[in-house]
């Protein structure tokens, strides 16, 4: 029976698709060499969860001689949006404008920062208008 699927990646499942990403594919060996400097993790460990992602629908596999090569199904960019979607759902009301208004009062945003948030919405804006 499959896995009822979380919308969210936990941070082992994050770590390992942070690898998938920038590889486009790998096998647990490769997973597990990537992540052995930072997180010192069993290569059972990284199977088992490689398998738990498999079955929830975010890696998908090809057997490449004994070894399982695994690539992602889902997007950094797809991921993101679901984590920051629960964020703003759990944590601001469902409201974007309230996480906004968070991050601009209690966030250290440098000018930087505050300048390239203040182009993107003049970029989104002006977009709209184009439409």
């Amino acid at each position: 029976m499959a896995r009822k699927r979380n919308t969210q990646l936990t941070d082992a499942e994050r770590r390992i698709m942070d690898v998938l990403w920038e590889k486009g594919e790998a096998s647990v060996s490769d997973v597990t060499d990537a992540l052995k400097d930072q997180h010192d993790l069993a290569y059972t460990t990284v199977l088992t969860t490689v398998r738990i992602m498999a079955e929830k629908g975010y890696v998908d596999f090809r057997k490449e001689g004994r070894a399982h090569v695994y690539r992602p199904l889902i997007s950094e960019s797809s991921a993101r949006q679901t984590a920051l979607g629960a964020v703003v759902s759990s944590f601001f009301g469902g409201s974007p404008k309230r996480l906004a208004q968070h991050l601009v009062e209690n966030e250290n945003l440098t000018l930087e920062d505050i300048e390239a948030l203040r182009a993107e919405v003049i970029r989104r804006a002006d977009k709209g208008d184009e439409g």
